[in-house]
C-alpha cells in the first residue's frame, strides 16, 4: 500500500524529540521545511532505472536482451514518462547506437544485436534515461559497464601487464605483452610495430621481436606535457601473422599508471572541536578501486591520537578526540607498501553534528552533540531533524537546544527499504548537519525458485516453478527471468548489478560503488557495518534543501514524454512565420495520416506518436496557398551530452583472458560467419566516390571511423535536418558539428565539411540534393593532423556525390523532381526500436537432438508474471552444455516492493 504523505506530515507535527520537558512546541519554521521540500518531492518526482540484462558480458555476433525497470517516488513503478532511452557507448566515447522503446506501466523490454559492422572486441557503457530525468542537476542515470569479445576470425590474442616507471619530469612505462594465436600457440620471434597515440598526434613508436613465448617489452617514454601525457593515450601494436598478413591490437593506457588518493569524511560533514568525532576514510586508486590501508592520526604536536585499518575495500572508521587549537593529520601505508600523508578537514570550532548508530535490527540511534561554544551561542534555540527517503519524508521532530548532547530511537518500520537522509536544521532553514543510513527490512519480497529435479540432461524440458510472498501473502508482481551455462558465463555474484544494487542504492548515491552485490548477497552484521561506512564516504543524490526552502524550485524544460513528438516551424522563404498553415503528416508503412495547423508564429506540433525505428515521415505544407515559397524546418531531439562513464572502474583490460573459456564456445557457435581473406574478381568493378578522389584529402585515413550510405538519405528535404543524429560520434551544436568525445571535453573546434573534395561553410550543405550523395564519410581523428591543421578543424565530414552519367539526357519534369521541396521533408526521425522474440529451441522430436546447440544464454523471458496466488512457471529446453545452470529471478509488484532469487541447477 503506497504511504500517504500527509501521514507522514502530522508525523511531524506530533513527533517531539523526548529530550527533555522543556522542549518548544512552536512548529512554524518545521511546517515550512516540511510543506516545501513536500511540493518539490510530489511534483517533481524524480524517475529511476534498472536495467536487467540476459548475462553480464558478450561476443561480437551475440545479442544483448534486457529489461528496464522504471521507478518513482517510494520505488512506485513510474507513470511520468511513456518513452525511455538507452545509449550504447564505446570506450573512447563515441555513441554507438540509441534505442527509444515505450515504456508501459513501468516497463520496457529490448534487444540489440553485436553485429560484426559496429561492434569489436573492447569495453562498452550502457546509460539509459528518460527525457524528464534531464531537468535535474543530478540525474540518475542507469549506468553499466559490459565487456565484448571477439572469436570471428581471430588472429591474435593478446595479454598485457603495466610497470610504472616514471619520474617526476619524465613519463615511462613498460608493457609486457604476450601474443597468440586463434588456438593458444605463442607467436615466437614476430616482428612487431607499435606506437602510441595521444590526441591524434603520435608520441612514441618503436619495434621489436617476440620471444619463444609471444612475448614482447615495450618500453615507452614521454615528458610530462599535460597535453601529450602516456597515460591520456592508447598503445597501437601491429603484429606480422605471417608473411603476408598483420594483425593489429589497441591496449588503453589510462590505467597503467596507478596513482593513489586517501580521503577523509568526518560524520555529519564536520570534524567539531571538543567532541569526540567518528571519521570514515576511503584509500582509492586513480583506476576508481579501493586499496587496502591502514595508519596513524597525528596531532600539530607530532602526537599520535588513534590509529586506523580500513574494514572493506579501502573503507573503514576511526575515532578521534578533536582539540579546537590542533590540526590533523593522516598518516597512510597502503597495500603495496607505500606511504603518504593527508591533512583532516579543518576544525570547527562551533558546531552541531548528527551520530547515528544504525546497527540495531529494529531502530536507529541518533545522538545530536553541540560543542561548548555552539551551545553557549544557541541555547534555547529551536532545532529540527527532518529525515526523507524515496521521496517521502518518513520522520520529523524539533525541539529547543537546552542540552549539549541529546537521544533518541527511531523505528525502522517507519522507512521504506533503501537509503534515509537524516538532516539537522537551524531554526531559519539552514541545513547544519547530515547523515545517511541504509534500513533493510527483513520482511522483503521473498522469491523461491525451484524445479522438480536437482539435474536434468542435455536437450532436456525444465520446468521452472516461481512463488512471490510478501509477509507471508502471495504477491502479483511482473518479473524478467534469465537462464545461463555457468560453466560458460562464470561471474562473480558480489560483483552483480542487481535490481536491489540498482533501486536501493546506486541510484541514490553519486559515483561508483564497488562490488555493489556485497552488501546484498548473505547479509550479516560485517556487511552491514561496511554498508554504513559505505554511506558515511559516498555523495548523496537529492535535492538541495538550501534552494527548497529559498523557493527555487527546479527548472523544467523538458515535459514528461507520453509518445513520440515531432515539431518544427513554418516559414515563407522570406523567413516570415506561416500563420495557421496546414500540414499534413504522413506514415506510409502505418497507412497513418495526421492533420495539423501551425500557431500564431509558425510553429507545428504532432504528439503521441507511435512508428518504428525505420519508418520514414512525410510532412507537407502543399495544401497552402502559395505553398511552393514556404519552407519547412524540424526541431532536433534533445539528448544529453556523453559523460564520463561512472563505472569506468568495471573495464577489463584483458579481455582475451577474462573471456577464454565463453570466446572458445563463441568461436565454435559463430564459425559460420567467417569471412574469406582472398576473394577473385574477374569482373572490373565500378569505382566508388571516395575522399580519395581528391587530394586535398589524402592525408585522411583509408577507411573513415563511419560512413552514411546515400540509400539512407533518400526523400530527405533539407539534409542538415536529416544528419541531426545520424552520424555517430558526432553532436550539432549552434549550428556546428563536432567530435562528441572532444566537446564533451571542452575543446570547441567545429568539424570540417567537404564536399567534392572542398572545404565549405556548413550551411552549403542544404544546397546539396540528398538523392544525390554517393556516400557520407566521418573522420573523428586525423591521424597524421594534415587536413586539420591545414583548416583548422577538428575532425572531418566528407560528402561524397554521385557521378553524373555521361551523355545523358533529362527533361524538364525530371529536373524539377530532382531539386529539393522545402516545402515537404521525408525523414526518418527514429520511431520505436522493435521488439523481438528470444529464440528457444524445442527439441520435441528426434531430428532435432543432432543439431548443434552452444547457447551460453539458455532462456530469456522478461514478461513473466505471478497470479494471485504468487505462482508462475515457465518451461525451456537444455542446451547441449553440462555444468551447472544458473536461474536469476528479478521483478516488482504494485507497490514497489522488489525482489531476487538465483537459483541454479545441474545438467549431465
Amino acid at each position: 500500500m503506497k504511504i500517504s504523505n500527509i501521514s507522514f506530515t502530522i508525523l511531524c507535527f506530533l513527533s517531539f524529540l523526548a529530550f527533555n520537558a522543556s522542549a518548544q512546541t512552536d512548529t512554524v519554521g518545521i511546517n515550512t521545511i516540511i510543506s516545501k521540500t513536500n511540493k518539490v518531492l510530489n511534483d517533481y518526482p524524480q524517475e529511476k532505472i534498472y536495467i536487467h540484462f540476459d548475462k553480464p558480458y558478450y561476443a561480437v555476433a551475440d545479442t544483448v536482451w534486457f529489461k528496464a525497470y522504471v521507478t518513482e517516488n517510494q520505488n512506485f513503478l513510474s507513470g511520468v514518462s511513456k518513452i525511455i532511452y538507452v545509449d550504447v557507448i564505446n570506450q573512447r566515447d563515441s555513441l554507438i547506437e540509441t534505442l527509444k522503446l515505450p515504456i508501459t506501466g513501468g516497463f520496457a523490454n529490448g534487444s540489440f544485436p553485436l553485429d560484426q559492422t559496429n561492434y569489436k572486441q573492447g569495453n562498452y557503457h550502457i546509460r539509459a534515461y528518460t527525457m524528464w530525468m534531464l531537468n535535474f542537476d543530478s540525474p540518475a542515470y542507469f549506468n553499466k559497464t559490459f565487456f565484448v569479445g571477439e572469436a570471428i576470425d581471430k588472429e591474435v590474442k593478446t595479454h598485457i601487464t603495466y610497470k610504472n616507471l616514471s619520474t617526476d619530469k619524465q613519463e615511462k612505462i613498460d608493457a609486457r605483452v604476450q601474443f597468440k594465436d586463434a588456438n593458444n600457440k605463442p607467436y615466437a620471434n614476430k616482428n612487431v610495430s607499435w606506437k602510441v597515440v595521444t590526441s591524434y598526434t603520435e608520441i612514441a613508436k618503436g619495434r621489436g621481436t617476440t620471444d619463444a613465448n609471444g612475448f614482447l617489452t615495450i618500453s615507452m617514454t614521454a615528458n610530462q606535457k599535460a597535453e601529450y601525457q602516456l597515460q591520456k593515450g592508447e598503445l597501437i601494436t601491429s603484429i606480422n601473422t605471417n608473411e603476408k598478413d598483420v594483425a593489429s591490437s589497441t591496449f588503453q593506457l589510462q590505467n597503467a599508471i596507478i596513482n593513489k588518493d586517501f580521503q577523509l569524511f568526518p560524520e555529519g560533514g564536520s570534524l567539531i572541536a571538543g567532541l569526540t568525532n567518528k571519521v570514515a576514510f576511503k584509500a582509492i586508486k586513480s583506476d576508481g578501486l579501493g586499496i587496502n590501508a591502514k595508519g596513524t592520526i597525528t596531532d600539530s604536536e607530532g602526537k599520535q591520537v588513534a590509529t586506523f585499518t580500513a574494514q572493506h575495500l579501502g573503507m573503514g572508521t576511526f575515532s578521534l578526540p578533536v582539540e579546537a587549537s590542533k590540526s590533523y593529520k593522516a598518516n597512510v601505508t597502503y597495500a603495496d607498501g607505500s606511504t603518504q600523508s593527508y591533512n583532516l578537514p579543518a576544525v570547527s570550532a562551533s558546531a552541531i553534528g548528527i551520530n547515528i548508530d544504525n546497527s540495531d535490527a529494529e531502530n536507529i540511534a541518533v545522538k545530536i552533540n553541540a560543542n561548548d561554544s555552539f551551545f553557549e551561542q544557541n541555547q534555547g534555540k529551536k532545532f529540527y531533524l527532518i529525515a526523507q527517503s524515496k521521496g517521502v519524508i518518513c520522520y520529523g521532530a524539533q525541539t529547543a537546544l537546552s542540552n549539549k548532547t541529546y537521544s533518541t530511537t527511531i523505528q525502522k518500520s517507519k522507512f521504506p527499504n533503501g537509503i534515509a537522509q537524516f538532516t539537522l536544521f537551524a531554526e531559519n532553514g539552514k541545513p547544519l548537519s547530515e547523515r545517511l543510513v541504509f534500513v533493510q527490512h527483513k520482511n522483503t519480497m521473498a522469491l523461491a525458485v525451484t524445479s522438480s529435479l536437482p539435474s536434468y540432461g542435455v536437450k532436456k524440458k525444465v520446468k521452472i516453478n516461481l512463488a512471490a510472498k510478501k509477509d507471508g501473502a502471495p504477491v502479483e508482481g511482473n518479473f524478467s527471468v534469465s537462464v545461463v551455462d555457468e560453466s560458460k558465463v562464470p561471474s562473480a555474484e558480489d560483483a552483480a548489478t542487481t535490481i536491489l544494487t540498482g533501486l536501493l542504492l546506486s541510484s541514490d548515491l553519486k559515483g561508483y560503488i564497488e562490488k555493489p552485490n556485497y552488501y546484498f548477497n548473505a547479509t550479516d552484521a560485517k556487511k552491514a557495518a561496511d554498508l554504513d561506512v559505505l554511506l558515511l564516504t559516498q555523495g548523496y543524490r537529492t535535492f538541495s534543501y538550501t534552494d527548497v526552502i529559498a523557493g527555487k524550485m527546479p527548472k523544467i524544460s523538458l515535459l514528461p514524454e507520453q509518445g513520440i513528438e515531432i515539431s518544427g516551424i513554418l516559414r515563407m522563404g522570406n523567413g516570415i512565420p506561416v500563420r495557421k498553415g496546414s500540414l499534413l503528416l504522413s506514415i506510409p508503412d502505418k497507412r497513418f495520416n495526421l492533420e495539423g495547423t501551425t500557431d500564431p508564429v509558425g510553429n507545428f506540433k504532432f504528439q503521441n506518436l507511435v512508428f518504428n525505428d525505420s519508418s520514414k515521415v512525410t510532412i507537407t505544407a502543399k495544401y497552402n496557398v502559395n505553398y511552393k515559397n514556404m519552407t519547412l524546418s524540424i526541431n532536433g531531439s534533445p539528448s544529453p551530452t556523453l559523460s564520463r562513464n561512472f563505472s569506468a572502474a568495471d573495464e577489463v583490460l584483458n579481455i582475451d583472458s577474462a573471456l577464454n573459456t565463453y570466446l572458445d564456445n563463441s568461436k565454435k557457435q559463430y564459425a559460420y560467419l567467417h569471412v574469406l581473406k582472398d576473394v577473385n574478381i574477374k569482373a572490373a568493378a565500378i569505382p566508388k566516390v571516395s575522399h580519395k578522389d581528391y587530394p586535398a584529402l589524402s592525408g585522411l585515413s583509408q577507411m573513415a571511423d563511419h560512413e552514411v550510405t546515400g540509400d539512407r538519405l533518400q526523400g530527405c528535404g533539407l539534409l542538415i535536418n536529416c544528419l541531426q543524429g545520424m552520424l555517430a560520434g558526432v553532436t550539432f551544436v549552434d549550428n556546428n558539428f563536432y567530435v562528441t568525445r572532444d566537446y564533451n571535453a571542452g575543446k570547441r573546434v567545429p568539424m570540417g565539411i567537404f564536399i567534392n573534395g572542398m572545404n565549405v561553410d556548413v550551411n552549403q550543405i542544404n544546397t546539396l540534393d540528398a538523392n544525390q550523395i554517393e556516400s557520407i564519410e566521418i573522420f573523428l581523428r586525423d591521424e597524421l593532423g594534415l587536413v586539420n591543421r591545414a583548416n583548422n578543424v577538428n575532425g572531418v565530414i566528407v560528402f561524397n556525390q554521385k557521378k553524373a552519367p555521361k551523355g545523358t539526357k533529362i527533361s524538364k519534369a525530371q529536373l524539377l523532381d530532382m531539386l529539393p521541396k522545402y516545402y515537404e521533408l521525408t525523414f526518418s526521425p527514429g520511431g520505436y526500436n522493435k521488439e523481438k522474440q528470444f529464440y528457444s529451441p524445442k527439441y520435441e522430436v528426434a531430428a532435432s537432438m543432432n543439431r548443434n546447440d552452444l547457447r551460453t544464454t539458455i532462456y530469456w523471458n522478461p514478461k513473466v508474471i505471478t497470479d494471485a496466488t504468487g505462482n508462475a512457471s515457465f518451461e525451456f529446453y537444455n542446451a547441449d552444455g553440462r555444468g551447472q545452470y544458473k536461474v536469476t529471478v528479478e521483478g516488482i509488484d504494485a507497490n514497489g516492493n522488489i525482489g531476487r532469487s538465483v537459483f541454479r541447477y545441474g545438467v549431465k
